[in-house]
């Protein structure tokens, strides 16, 4: 097999979006054709479609997964269950638009550590970093591994506290075991989740976009309000809220490549294999698969020491990499003042040794190439 001068970049968008084009655009005429751009029916459906196919009884499509979390929280605080000064635990790896929301309404992030096995909010560990002032915890279901374990979810849910999914990465994605009303689908796991619909998701839309899922009627009703100037009906305020609002071009894009979304994971659960069973370097640790889970790839990060001479090496070859996170959110300078005293070792290890592979685009064959080249690797 030749590893020689490969073209393989790490994403291509209009690769990604080549196989819908022709559906898109019938959504796109049909929408025009409409004349209805906000607040029409193919926000509706497509609200319901994601609530279906996630299992949760409540979907609110929002214009970014950031502004999902914002609106979650915040609905939380009109509903009188959160408060500003309150503790929100969240896990110290994850990308800073998790924490923004928080710091922005007055509560307090807590960085909790991850796991070295999971990469996710390391979940035994959760209970050392609760105080009287903790009100919430973030799972982010990071990479496309679902985070979430039934038995101390539930014992967290049962001291009061509220469970927040930031879904932004695992639509798709099953947890091992059930979430507290009885799916396995991260999303419909905690209290109510964030989605993101960026365009490098695994369901991703022409532009930004994002939506709530719940299985609380009493949020579902306040996000929408929220996310809509804060009327529960027109020119009627109930809230100061935002503009929020999902478009309808973009649910439309979004009801074209719903039903393809299981294809399209197994697809990428395919080439994860693929490099799962190829890549034997030492010098290079593969990403762990979790027993009984259904992990969905939204990167397929692996770890290297050497990891700056590794992305030299198969750049050399062709081969393009990413980072996710170079740099962790307690050492962005918006935040560090507010972080300085932290001690989070595991994520700075992760952060100085992460590198996500190709796997949005790549096939087989190019999979295979791909791990030939890491395994020529001398470090």
């Amino acid at each position: 097999m030749s590893t020689e001068n490969q073209n393989i970049p790490f994403l291509d968008l209009k690769d990604t979006t080549s196989p819908y084009a022709g559906r898109l655009i019938e959504a796109a005429v049909r929408v025009i054709e409409s004349g209805r751009f906000l607040a029409g029916s193919e926000t509706a459906l497509f609200e319901q479609e994601l609530a279906d196919y996630c299992g949760a009884p409540h979907c609110v499509g929002v214009s970014n997964g950031l502004d999902a979390i914002r609106l979650i929280l915040r609905g939380w605080m009109e509903m009188g269950l959160l408060h500003e000064g309150d503790e929100v635990i969240a896990p110290a790896n994850t990308y800073i638009a998790s924490l923004l929301p928080i710091i922005e309404l007055g509560l307090r992030p807590v960085l909790a550590p991850p796991s070295a096995t999971t990469l996710n909010l390391d979940l035994e560990r959760v209970e050392e970093f609760i105080t009287p002032a903790t009100r919430a915890v973030m799972l982010v279901h990071l990479y496309g591994t679902p985070c979430w374990d039934e038995e101390i979810c539930r014992r967290l849910h049962d001291r009061g506290l509220l469970l927040i999914e930031d879904n932004a990465q695992s639509i798709s994605a099953l947890a091992a075991t059930p979430g507290l009303s009885g799916s396995r689908h991260t999303g419909a796991l905690g209290d109510a989740a964030a989605i993101s619909f960026y365009p490098t998701k695994n369901l991703g839309a022409l532009g930004d976009g994002g939506a709530v899922l719940t299985s609380d009627s009493n949020l579902a009703a306040t996000v929408r309000a929220l996310a809509n100037y804060g009327c529960d009906r027109r020119y009627h305020n109930i809230y100061t809220g935002y503009n929020n609002r999902l478009d309808e071009i973009q649910a439309a894009f979004l009801r074209v490549k719903l039903p393809m979304l299981d294809e399209e994971t197994e697809r990428r659960r395919e080439i994860a294999a693929i490099y799962d069973a190829n890549i034997t370097n030492p010098l290079v640790r593969r990403p762990d698969i979790i027993a009984g889970s259904r992990q969905v790839w939204h990167q397929y990060v692996v770890r290297c020491r050497e990891r700056d001479r590794l992305r030299e090496h198969l750049a050399e070859r062709g081969v393009a990499t990413d980072i996710h996170y170079a740099v962790p959110p307690h050492r962005q300078p918006c935040l560090r003042d507010r972080f300085e005293h932290e001690s989070l070792r595991i994520t700075e290890e992760l952060a100085h040794s992460l590198i996500s592979l190709p796997i949005a685009n790549v096939n087989a064959s190019q999979a295979l190439t791909i791990s030939s080249i890491i395994n020529d690797f001398k470090g």
